[in-house]
């Protein structure tokens, strides 16, 4: 089972990354660092630099039919960055059109809104992105964690760093129930 982890080259919130990485490595499936560019990308400690992961594909080199999970860290720059990436947002979206699950945390659900695939879906993010996610006819909850199943995938979200032993708990239930793999 491989889990991709779609991240910019900067500004992705280091926790949000290596804390559901370790979930999904203990779980006894495979994450890969997906990103914008080849090389490495820049963790980050909220505003200062943390740090540097190297990238193991290019959103140019990927589709969804290689994995059978996506995550979203946040992190501000992140998503914001990725939102504005059109190979980033259809591979997000191609999760959606592929029924596989989806989890994303923080600023995470902003490439979801560019995506086009929240409308319908009750969600929870850090809370500057509420109105967004109704904007897009989505439904915004200050929850922990919440799993949404509308749809053909279960789509994971969580408001921040605090919310991560829950996070990472939704994401392992999603995996289990993905399928092969995993303990």
């Amino acid at each position: 089972m491989k889990v991709a982890f779609l991240v910019a080259p900067e500004g992705v919130e280091q926790v949000e990354l290596t804390d559901p990485w370790q979930t999904v490595k203990d779980f006894g499936a495979t994450p890969e660092l997906v990103s914008t560019d080849s090389g490495t990308i820049q963790g980050f400690h909220h505003l200062d630099k943390g740090d540097t992961f190297p990238v193991d594909r290019t959103v140019d080199s990927v589709s969804p039919g290689d994995y059978d999970a996506l995550v979203l860290p946040g992190g501000v720059a992140n998503p914001d960055f990725l939102r504005t990436n059109e190979k980033a947002v259809a591979f997000a979206k191609g999760f959606f059109t592929a029924g596989k699950p989806v989890a994303a945390i923080c600023h995470g659900p902003w490439t979801l809104v560019e995506a086009d695939v929240v409308r319908g879906r009750t969600l929870t993010s850090w809370p500057s992105l509420k109105t967004d996610i109704r904007n897009a006819g989505g439904s915004w909850v200050d929850e922990e964690v919440k799993v949404c199943d509308a749809g053909p995938n279960t789509l994971i979200t969580s408001r921040k760093p605090d919310d991560l032993k829950a996070f990472g708990q939704a994401l392992t239930q999603a995996l289990k129930s993905a399928g092969s793999g995993g303990k």
